[in-house]
């Protein structure tokens, strides 16, 4: 069953989704999915219904399937698949008109439903785990590896560490560390410093350039 959020925004998509030109002859089962969900809110709703369906079903099998589900309620796991159906709704309807037919469209629509389920339950493992931001991580990285590593590897990796350290700013520093030394995700690590996604990105955007022109400045010296 459709959330009011979700139905609410499926009903301001008719204009994109009334302009799909496919590019290439789909087969029946896909083209009737096309057709339906390209008709104006409304006469669409029943095959936006069936699409949430399927797409709830999907998720709820991809969130069983990972190791990482095993550690929520059968009421967590519904709830994750019902946002993972949602958002991938969502993003189905976005990109209708880009849908070509290179594949059954229940496939290509099962990939966005595998993505969103894919992305909550890495975000819930996660919830369960504690995130420290330590700017200290790549000191002991480099420390481990450097020894077994060839000279020039070494070398790299040293270079990196003083431009860590004199070229980027504390902050910089801990989301550059905390998203690519970590793993920590782009969601979780907006939600503990209680910040927004762009703002994460941008200041990895924006460590990662400072920190390579500090590297090629080097390289040039």
């Amino acid at each position: 069953m459709l959330s009011q959020t979700t139905a609410a925004t499926v009903g301001r998509m008719d204009e994109a989704a009334a302009s799909i030109v496919a590019a290439a002859p789909l087969d029946p089962e896909s083209r009737a999915w096309v057709d339906s969900l390209a008709l104006p809110s409304g006469p669409r709703d029943p095959a936006v219904a069936r699409l949430h369906s399927y797409l709830l079903r999907v998720a709820r099998f991809e969130l069983n399937r990972r190791a990482a589900s095993g550690q929520a309620s059968a009421g967590e796991v519904s709830d994750l698949a019902t946002q993972a159906a949602d958002d991938a709704l969502m993003a189905i309807l976005r990109k209708l008109p880009d849908y070509r037919g290179e594949s059954r469209f229940t496939t290509w629509a099962a990939k966005f439903a595998i993505l969103e389920a894919s992305v909550k339950a890495r975000r819930k493992a996660w919830q369960r785990a504690e995130v420290t931001l330590d700017a200290d991580s790549w000191e002991r990285f480099a420390t481990t590896t450097a020894p077994f590593a060839r000279l020039e590897q070494g070398q790299q990796l040293e270079a990196i560490g003083r431009g860590l350290q004199s070229a980027l700013s504390p902050h910089q520093r801990e989301i550059l560390i905390a998203v690519t030394l970590d793993g920590v995700p782009i969601d979780v690590l907006a939600e503990r410093l209680h910040s927004s996604r762009g703002a994460i990105y941008k200041t990895l955007h924006d460590a990662r350039r400072t920190l390579r022109n500090h590297l090629t400045q080097g390289e040039e010296r």
